[in-house]
């Protein structure tokens, strides 16, 4: 059964890359032949019926089920991960310490994304045409946005989609689940079955994912022309970059100044863990991975890494909030939106929050960089941009959530003296 379903992960890997590259050059030539031929038939048929007519109705399709799995992905799978939390009572400071620190470190992930975007401007350049030009409303007050994260009416929250909301509303229904007693087990039992459901109808939209990558960089490279190429390398390079930057600064600090331990063997220890959450593009699917080498290679009581592993599957998604935040600058630049304090404390705030309710399987981040992008007043239908490259970098940012995950084990469990140092420090500690 793993074997059937990494061969089914390997096959749609390969064609979603299969999409990327045949929409790419599909794209270009349809552009060349516009530029060639503008007045002859052939010319006319593809841009008009095809590029604006076939493939700007699949992609649009395939953009709103991309939308149509917010509100029930952050809703079930939140409530799922705050419900499923019930040590938080029992560990007490155990688990104040470790959700406190996979928050403050996605924090400082969207906030550095930000910052390195910022000063690449990766989205400035890339002219797109005018019946793709986007005119934002004015952003409300801070002091408006902080007012309505809490909702009056939670189901008109979901039908508007004002996903801040939702999850003040998830995190609330989670905790009065745990203090319900029988009545909330039960109910908590629907949502894990509920969660199951909309996991299958992720995986499902994901067996879309190839032919929308398809029509989504064939009609952005239709219009645009080769000239996207260098912003979407600007792009890559932001995200990479910010992702290798997060390593080595906070993880580096973490290890170093929290838990006292050697960053260098940390990583030599973690490979195996980071080779599978490259290959998966899964936190959920590496997990058992890494709890393992967490324990016996790291040298992390059970008591504390069987709680913390889990959590920060559910919570801890850096590399999903760095994605988030360089994608709303570079959307932003692209469309020559300006994006002022209020923004950005509005994109942290809620990167942040959607980190809670990101699901921990592949593509996802998609779907909640959809809720950011709303926020603050950009278009949704941007995300065509950036999707064809974002499979790989979805593989590079899964390494980052695991790192994170591990890292924050580490310091916790050495601030509770849970971490066997012999253990960390011993190159060949269970080596097989």
């Amino acid at each position: 059964m793993q074997d059937a379903n990494k061969s089914t992960k390997d096959t749609l890997t390969a064609r979603i890359f299969i999409g990327l590259l045949a929409g790419f050059a599909c794209g270009i030539l349809i552009h060349y032949v516009g530029r060639l031929w503008p007045e002859s038939l052939v010319s006319v048929f593809l841009n008009d019926n095809l590029v604006s007519g076939v493939f700007h109705v699949v992609g649009q399709i395939f953009v709103n089920v991309l939308k149509l799995m917010i509100v029930p992905l952050v809703l079930v799978s939140l409530v799922c991960g705050v419900a499923s939390t019930q040590e938080v009572r029992s560990l007490g400071r155990l688990g104040i310490k470790t959700f406190v620190l996979y928050v403050a470190t996605t924090a400082v992930a969207v906030a550095l994304a930000l910052l390195v975007a910022q000063l690449v401007q990766p989205g400035v350049g890339i002219a797109l045409d005018e019946n793709v030009a986007f005119n934002p409303a004015p952003p409300p007050p801070l002091s408006e946005m902080l007012i309505g994260i809490f909702p009056s009416n939670p189901i008109k929250a979901m039908s508007e989609g004002n996903m801040l909301q939702v999850i003040v509303f998830a995190i609330l229904l989670g905790l009065a689940l745990i203090h319900t007693g029988e009545h909330g087990q039960r109910i908590t039992k629907v949502f894990f079955d509920l969660n199951v459901v909309v996991m299958k109808m992720v995986h499902l939209i994901m067996l879309m994912a190839p032919y929308g990558v398809f029509v989504l960089v064939a009609k952005v490279f239709a219009e645009q022309g080769p000239n996207i190429l260098l912003g979407l390398g600007k792009y890559v390079f932001c995200v990479l970059f910010t992702l290798l930057l997060h390593v080595v600064l906070v993880y580096g600090s973490i290890l170093q100044l929290l838990a006292r331990v050697n960053p260098v063997m940390f990583l030599r220890k973690m490979w195996m863990a980071l080779i599978s959450a490259f290959s998966t593009a899964s936190s959920a699917a590496t997990m058992p991975i890494t709890l393992e080498i967490v324990e016996k290679r790291l040298g992390v009581r059970n008591s504390v890494a069987s709680f913390t592993i889990p959590l920060g599957t559910t919570v801890n998604m850096d590399g999903t909030a760095i994605m988030q935040g360089v994608a709303t600058v570079f959307i932003a630049g692209a469309y020559g939106v300006e994006l002022g304090l209020g923004d950005f404390l509005t994109v942290i705030l809620t990167a942040t929050l959607a980190s809670i309710g990101t699901a921990a399987v592949p593509g996802v981040g998609m779907i909640t960089l959809a809720m950011v992008l709303g926020q603050v007043g950009l278009p949704v239908e941007a995300i065509g941009m950036i999707l064809g490259v974002d499979r790989i970098l979805d593989m590079c940012r899964t390494m980052v959530n695991v790192t994170g995950d591990a890292a924050v084990t580490c310091a916790v469990a050495r601030s509770e003296q849970a971490l066997d140092m012999t253990v960390f420090n011993d190159p060949a500690a269970d080596t097989r």
